[in-house]
């Protein structure tokens, strides 16, 4: 091939590339286009009563957030001839996280201190959506440090006094458990259906893709599933066993949740949706020996919300808290008693 019909052919395929090049991004940018319109119906589409709620004028959020959570675990029973009660808290877990958003569609980051540091051993997950129709939680966590007491009552006590509350002065013997006796691990799904969704908005309490303008509530039904595992070792001091515990129940039930539109544009959401336990697969092991668990109505997961939000535009602010409670069991028997709760602080800017 000659030099001149070398530069020919180099020049064609140079405008073929460029060409090519040219039809890439020309493709690209109609594909962004056509996405970002779509969206825009399906953000700005929600079939909703503006006179209640209404979405942001803007279409970019970055928010900044301070997050505690922390977990409990109460248990009574009877151990050999005597009546006890114990309780044990995990570490607490603080994170901070920096998340952008964009018309519904939202990436975070988060980082852990105490887990850089090495002072937070265990680990935990957080899924939140929350729609105004339909939203759920989905919470994961791995732990086994935990800090608590034992108390006993005294010999031939197998049974709880009749009185609901019991006083100090029952127990007879009390002591600290070492912080590597129990392992835990814990899922918790809450998932919430919400009516007169034209109107109350969970999104304007929780992640504020909404703005709630003026106050309404709703009822709403709601399930919730909590599996558990949970072991601990045997302490000679305490004189207890060896044991494992595998928890699965699904609940179902409903309730209520309400947004009150304050003065100043001050936001107030307090929601609850109590559900009772309607299929059960529990196991419970005693030094390998399979031991029977006895039910006691009701059985019950409760999920609580409440929100407490300011805005004054482009900047809001504000703290929200989520917390589950779990009970199962019998307290003459064995009762395991689960609360989970979470604190969230926040600011950020729409723009």
């Amino acid at each position: 091939m000659t030099l001149r019909n070398t530069i020919v052919t180099f020049l064609f395929l140079l405008s073929a590339a460029s060409a090519g090049s040219q039809d890439v991004v020309s493709i690209t940018k109609k594909l962004i286009r056509k996405s970002d319109s779509l969206l825009q119906q399906r953000y700005y589409g929600a079939d909703i009563d503006t006179q209640y709620i209404v979405r942001p004028s803007t279409k970019w959020t970055l928010k900044l957030r301070g997050n505690v959570s922390g977990a409990t675990v109460n248990v009574t029973g009877v151990m050999g001839n005597r009546l006890f009660e114990a309780e044990e808290h995990a570490d607490f877990k603080n994170t901070v996280n920096v998340g952008a958003s964009y018309m519904g569609l939202s990436l975070g980051l988060s980082v852990n201190p105490g887990l850089l540091l090495g002072r937070y051993k265990d680990y935990e997950i957080n899924i939140n959506s929350y729609g105004n129709k339909f939203g759920f939680d989905v919470i994961y966590q791995h732990a086994k440090n935990f800090t608590g007491w034992i108390r006993f009552s005294d010999e031939g006590i197998t049974e709880r006094p009749s009185r609901f509350f019991v006083s100090d002065d029952f127990w007879s013997q009390k002591a600290d458990l070492p912080h590597d006796m129990l392992r835990m691990s814990t899922m918790n799904i809450n998932a919430y259906y919400a009516f007169n969704n034209r109107r109350f908005s969970y999104p304007a309490a929780f992640s504020q893709s909404y703005i709630q303008k003026k106050s309404a509530g709703g009822f709403m039904i709601a399930a919730s599933y909590q599996g558990q595992n949970v072991e601990t070792r045997a302490i000679p001091s305490i004189g207890n066993s060896n044991a494992q515990l595998s928890v699965g129940n699904i609940a179902l039930g409903a309730g209520y949740g309400y947004n009150f539109a304050l003065p100043h544009r001050w936001l107030l959401h307090i929601s609850a949706t109590p559900t009772f336990i309607v299929y059960s697969h529990n196991r419970f092991f005693l030094n390998d020996e399979r031991q029977s668990m006895a039910y006691r109505f009701p059985e019950v997961i409760i999920t609580s919300r409440g929100a407490f939000v300011h805005s004054f535009d482009p900047y809001f602010c504000g703290l929200s808290v989520n917390f589950t409670y779990s009970r199962i069991g019998d307290n003459n028997r064995l009762q395991i008693e689960n609360t989970k709760w979470r604190t969230r602080a926040f600011v950020g800017i729409r723009f």
